[in-house]
């Protein structure tokens, strides 16, 4: 049975200079329509997690969600999924700093700038801001990240910053934690605090 972590495997070799075949094979098997683009594997934990809450099987619908490990990949992705390659309809999220990167290769591929929505920093901070610091510090004691977090805390860099740049820092610490964190931000959330950006893009797909 072809499953979306083959997809996104073959896209990955496909970026790295590989060939196009197996990507295209497996998107024919998928039935995919759409391409959400997203900068990294925190962001896509985070719309997993989100598409999940709201009963939706991304999968089946034809979307497929790829972390391009980073912004100025994004004119490569885009070439490779949008327009020019496997023709799939682009989407994504994008932060505030890196929309140079998306417009000129958006441009590029052809491909509309609508689809994609922008987070002010990073979605990370989006989750931090919808959830306030007080209750990611509780996320954080029950995942067991108490010490780590207070050793933190302890370091001259951090003191007098604000609270919730200590947590999105925090957050990128140690290999993975951000990773982690993406979905379990998502999955404390009420239905109204999810963050804008993370909310018109599901709406969108």
């Amino acid at each position: 049975m072809v499953d979306m972590w083959a997809f996104r495997d073959a896209v990955g070799r496909w970026a790295a200079g590989g060939p196009s075949g197996p990507a295209s094979d497996l998107a024919r098997q998928l039935g995919l329509r759409t391409a959400v683009l997203l900068e990294g594997l925190s962001d896509l934990a985070a719309v997993e997690a989100l598409a999940a809450r709201r009963g939706r099987d991304l999968a089946a619908e034809g979307v497929c969600v790829v972390s391009m490990g980073g912004a100025m990949n994004v004119g490569r992705y885009a070439g490779l999924l949008g327009p020019p390659g496997l023709g799939l309809r682009l989407t994504g999220l994008c932060d505030e700093r890196e929309q140079r990167y998306y417009d000129r290769g958006l441009e590029r591929a052809g491909a509309p700038r609508a689809g994609f929505f922008v987070c002010v920093a990073d979605l990370e901070d989006e989750l931090i801001q919808a959830l306030g610091t007080a209750r990611v510090e509780e996320i954080i004691r029950a995942e067991g990240d108490l010490r780590p977090w207070q050793t933190f805390l302890s370091q001259p860099a951090q003191q007098g910053r604000p609270r919730h740049q200590q947590l999105r820092r925090f957050l990128g610490t140690k290999k993975g934690r951000k990773i982690r964190y993406g979905g379990l931000l998502v999955e404390a959330l009420d239905p109204a605090q999810v963050p804008a950006p993370l909310d018109d893009l599901l709406t969108s797909l």
